[in-house]
């Protein structure tokens, strides 16, 4: 009896590794999976087009609707919203618009927008010019501000494509940010670092 219960407990403890082994593995395939499946459905497209944009002209022959959406994450206590919902644009043409963002608190905040473009086809012709995720935003406690965004949309996008949704989640680094000393600005609550 004891030689069985000594077997059973060794097969026992090899599936328990084996399952142990597998769900790490299937850990790190969850990265490259996630990035396929949003390849294939068009969700969370990326877009890495930042900088001047080498546009040769615009095309005054087609616009494009572009929506703007903003998130934050349950902890991110910030008010954050776009001035506007939607635009139109021509293709090639340099289009400015800003986000809105107050810090409802009563501490120094610091916060980072990760923009995020659907269809996710439409994200390689979105250029963003100049734009507040660039960068870190440190904000004083009950302060607001206008964050500006300067974008153009490339004349080679797809026809099929007429709307164009940019995403910003916007997180709280201010665990993150290591600040030897900060200077308060003039521009409406902001610091700079």
């Amino acid at each position: 009896m004891a030689v069985q219960n000594e077997k059973q407990t060794k097969r026992l403890a090899v599936r328990l590794a084996t399952a142990a082994l597998v769900m790490f593995g299937f850990g790190f395939a969850l990265v490259p999976l996630y990035d396929v499946f949003c390849d294939i459905t068009g969700l969370n497209g990326k877009n890495f087009n930042q900088g001047p944009a080498q546009i040769v002209a615009v095309d005054d022959s087609r616009t494009v609707k572009v929506q703007f959406i903003t998130v934050n994450p349950a902890d991110m206590p910030w008010s954050f919203e776009p001035t506007e919902r939607s635009i139109r644009v021509f293709l090639g043409e340099d289009r400015q618009t800003a986000f809105y963002a107050k810090n409802p608190t009563a501490n120094w905040m610091v916060a980072q927008a990760v923009p995020s473009v659907t269809p996710s086809e439409a994200a390689p012709y979105l250029h963003k010019v100049n734009c507040f995720c660039f960068e870190r935003q440190p904000l004083e406690a009950g302060a607001d501000t206008e964050m500006p965004l300067l974008f153009v949309v490339d004349p080679e996008l797809p026809e099929y494509i007429s709307t164009i949704t940019l995403s910003y989640a916007l997180y709280d680094l201010t665990g993150e940010q290591k600040v030897t000393q900060v200077k308060p600005s003039k521009d409406k609550g902001r610091v700079s670092l």
